[in-house]
């Protein structure tokens, strides 16, 4: 037992947030899940309270979750946490890193500045050039920049006679810029590859339902355990290292023989490997934070 007090910045009564917020009480005795939609930072005292917790006195904070659903919305809360940092409060992951990743574009321009394989993708505003883009492709998926789960995506066909008014209404929906990947012959599965730090801690696939198009359960995808080649760790490695977080979770897919990266994730969850692998990450995230406050 240590006397640290952690907080997990997440959503009261999400698994995910809950069964961490478990594992750091389980060690330290102490329990906060905070909200930072209710966060009010006062900084002629400099404080920061949400929750019905001092922020400021806390050791650190581990983000599991900034909100239910990705969005601009996620910034601000980002400032309050570095606001924190500067303070004394170590946050895992550090806010400068989650930043550079919260939309689908700023992760993609990091992969590829490192030259990551990635399926092939263009960036436009211009409704002339998306369409032109499909045409190439022969088949597209359009992604909104702030989704996760494959929440918001359309596929799209260069055969299909709306394409243009397709991707017209896409883009009046919110979706300015136009984020157009090709969608390449995928297997029945994909897979979620788990890093603590640079440590790999294991992998899971998601096998995708009958009938769907993604692999994410919400469209009757499931877990199952996968043991990756050296090769595949190595390349999710070289996917997250540059965005330096404590915990992630890299996207990756077979194709043809090949390898390639769909994304890499700042709030991987925790269920793949529990129900693909039996694997318990939790605890092992707790543990990792302590040793890092230890270490400070």
């Amino acid at each position: 037992m240590t006397d640290k007090r952690i907080g997990v910045v997440g959503i009261a009564g999400a698994w995910s947030t809950e069964v961490l917020a478990d594992a750091l009480e389980a060690r330290t005795g102490f329990r906060a899940v905070v909200d930072l939609a209710t966060a009010v930072t006062d900084f002629a005292a400099g404080t920061v309270r949400a929750s019905g917790v001092d922020l400021h006195a806390l050791d650190g904070l581990v983000v599991k979750k900034l909100d239910a659903a990705y969005s601009p919305d996620m910034f601000p809360r980002l400032d309050v946490l570095r606001y924190l940092e500067s303070r004394g409060v170590r946050v895992f992951s550090r806010p400068a890193c989650i930043a550079g990743m919260l939309n689908r574009l700023g992760c993609t321009a990091t992969l590829r500045a490192h030259e990551v394989p990635m399926p092939p993708t263009e960036i436009t505003e211009d409704l002339g050039h998306a369409r032109a883009a499909v045409q190439r492709f022969g088949r597209a998926v359009l992604k909104p920049l702030y989704s996760t789960k494959a929440r918001g995506m359309v596929v799209v066909s260069a055969e299909q006679p709306d394409l243009s008014a397709v991707l017209q209404r896409y883009q009046q929906d919110g979706n300015r810029c136009l984020y157009v990947q090709k969608v390449l012959p995928l297997p029945d599965r994909d897979y979620g590859v788990v890093f603590l730090g640079d440590a790999y801690l294991g992998a899971y696939a998601r096998v995708r339902g009958e009938g769907a198009w993604s692999t994410v359960s919400a469209q009757g995808g499931h877990y199952e355990c996968y043991s990756p080649p050296a090769s595949v760790i190595e390349l999710a490695r070289r996917a997250g290292r540059p965005f330096g977080l404590d915990y992630t979770s890299v996207d990756v897919a077979e194709v043809e023989g090949e390898h390639v990266v769909f994304e890499v994730s700042a709030f991987g969850g925790f269920r793949g490997l529990r129900d693909g692998c039996g694997l318990d990450v939790a605890p092992r995230y707790a543990d990792h934070v302590l040793r890092e406050l230890h270490r400070d």
